[in-house]
């Protein structure tokens, strides 16, 4: 009972910093990086616009760098951590699920 009340606390933990906002400069950066990678991408269909206009808009609230995050593929994901500071990749690490590090891709 005890373990399980543990685990059931770490979770809360992990849940409570992933929604949490990240300090102004890294959400910044996440989101300058985040904007510049789609505008590499064809743009043909209004596809990468739209994700730029999404991006452009958000506020450094609750999940929102987790959101820029998610709306790449895992490569993008990936090239996107290669482009951050040391501190804002580790920010996004600390939310991600545990197994999941960036930096070992680097």
């Amino acid at each position: 009972m005890k373990q399980q009340k543990q685990s059931w606390e770490k979770m809360k933990q992990d849940l409570d910093l992933y929604y949490k906002a990240p300090t102004n400069k890294v959400f910044n950066e996440v989101k300058r990086e985040a904007i510049k990678i789609w505008q590499g991408y064809d743009d043909t269909h209004g596809y990468a616009t739209g994700k730029i206009n999404r991006i452009r808009d958000l506020e450094n609230i609750r999940d929102n760098m987790m959101f820029i995050f998610g709306m790449f593929d895992i490569f993008n994901q990936l090239k996107l951590a290669n482009k951050l500071s040391d501190i804002s990749r580790t920010a996004i690490e600390k939310r991600l699920p545990k197994g999941y590090v960036l930096s070992q891709f680097k």
